[in-house]
């Protein structure tokens, strides 16, 4: 057997070792290791900053009887936690605010602790799950409650098969928090005084119904279930569900939906029966060649504390997947230095940054929106700040039901309108899917435009002529 001669760098190659005793040479300027942020993940005693909880101690706060048992969920609740904290106007804008909200109010003692509550009107938590009355905004003309469309793409109630080999199972309605912009605000959490709710109960009954649609599906091999919350599901009831799903033969992956992790992470650790059993589930599914994995809803950095840190190590410990989905929010996360952060502290957490939503329409929650302009410029900052791997892709979520297509991908976008307009041929080929940038975002005469019922339809109309001429 012959062997190849080593390759000798030529005489005048740049490339000569150092040796040992001479410093290496940097072709990038020090980092200080004070401002790699991500890596200071806070394991304070922050919720003793909250009157109600100063003499709290760790091991109290850290379990999740407790949180679920102290949960904030109305202005009086709230009212009783921080005290001194805020101003009475603030009270009575959140007590307004509570009364206009399309979703119930349910924000948990970690996240409450959270919150900046020196300036609690700015902070990206608070605006995700308190609702201030001041700063509501008419919603957008063209919203709809169930805007994706995804009870009109279900064959049978709570199971949405749009994509040719993946359904949404909808197990439950309820979830350990409620977020304002929730998409499914049309059946997640009890009726409030705007919206009266879609009944997705925990029922074996209807479970049993979409299983047996699953089977019928020979095409089905993904399977996301969500609610409502993962979460929220009994550990028997999550048994069910993991071991159904992974008895269907055609079904070779599926994840559990659940912002757990982001919201209340103690239940995570050994022992804990919800733990042990979603480790059943996944060990069962590694030896049937069958995926199940974790998606998980951080939207901030300042989410993501020492307990979200434990949780997930006990996580990767046991070989389960954690991926995140984050919802584009203005006032929230809609800064490059924002996004970065966070898609940098998932990773030294082992969560994998999946998904970039932009905001969907939703009842109640237009403050919150913000353009696919936006959308675009955050994922060209963010490219090459890590690992592509661990980047996350920034989607539209098409109104209708077209399903999740790239920000980027449009057939047309007019900045000035706000009007953007996709195709999805994978899905329901030969159909064109709008998203709408918020008024807000707009020009005050092109807010005016879209008040006028005559004037929306030509707008309309002339974007999805313009789209069909580039599809052509």
């Amino acid at each position: 057997m012959s062997t190849s001669p080593v390759r000798q760098l030529p005489s005048d190659s740049p490339i000569t070792p150092a040796p040992a005793d001479e410093p290496i040479r940097h072709l990038k300027p020090p980092v200080d290791p004070e401002d790699l942020e991500h890596r200071r993940v806070r394991r304070d005693e922050f919720w003793r900053q909250i009157p109600a909880w100063k003499d709290v101690d760790h091991e109290t706060f850290a379990s999740y009887d407790w949180q679920e048992k102290n949960a904030i969920t109305s202005p009086k609740k709230l009212v009783a936690s921080v005290r001194e904290l805020v101003s009475p106007s603030f009270i009575e804008d959140v007590e307004t605010g509570f009364s206009l909200a399309p979703m119930a109010v349910r924000i948990s003692p970690y996240l409450l602790s959270l919150i900046d509550w020196s300036d609690p009107v700015h902070d990206p938590i608070r605006r995700q799950f308190l609702p201030l009355a001041s700063e509501i905004e008419p919603d957008h003309p063209m919203l709809t409650l169930d805007s994706l469309h995804e009870q009109g793409d279900a064959p049978v109630p709570g199971l949405t098969h749009r994509y040719p080999d993946k359904a949404l199972f909808l197990a439950l309605d309820t979830c350990p928090v409620y977020c304002r912009f929730c998409t499914r605000s049309y059946a997640v959490g009890i009726d409030t005084d705007s919206v009266e709710k879609v009944s997705l109960k925990a029922d074996v009954a209807r479970w049993q119904q979409a299983f047996r649609y699953m089977r019928e599906r020979p095409e089905l091999e993904d399977v996301v279930v969500s609610g409502g919350d993962a979460y929220r599901l009994k550990p028997q009831q999550l048994l069910e569900i993991g071991h159904t799903l992974l008895d269907i033969p055609q079904i070779r992956r599926f994840r559990f939906a659940t912002k757990g992790i982001a919201v209340v992470p103690m239940r995570i650790k050994p022992g804990d029966p919800w733990t042990e059993a979603l480790t059943e589930i996944v060990e069962r599914g590694r030896k049937l060649g069958k995926e199940v994995v974790v998606h998980t809803h951080f939207n901030h950095a300042n989410e993501a504390t020492g307990f979200s840190q434990d949780a997930a190590r006990v996580l990767f410990e046991r070989g389960i997947y954690v991926r995140n989905q984050t919802v584009l929010q203005r006032g929230v996360n809609d800064s490059p230095d924002d996004q970065i952060l966070l898609a940098r502290r998932l990773s030294y957490l082992n969560v994998h940054p999946y998904y970039v939503y932009v905001h969907d329409l939703v009842k109640g929650v237009e403050t919150l929106r913000t353009t696919v302009a936006t959308a675009i410029r955050l994922e060209k900052r963010l490219r090459g700040s890590q690992a592509g791997y661990n980047t996350p892709t920034f989607v539209v979520d098409a109104l209708g039901g077209g399903g999740k297509r790239d920000a980027h991908s449009f057939e047309y976008y007019d900045q000035e309108t706000g009007i953007s307009v996709y195709t999805a041929p994978a899905v329901k080929e030969g159909r064109l899917f709008t998203y709408f940038d918020p008024l807000a975002e707009l020009s005050p005469h092109m807010r005016a435009a879209w008040l006028d019922d005559k004037r929306r339809h030509e707008m309309i109309h002339d974007a999805l002529t313009k789209a069909r001429q580039e599809v052509i």
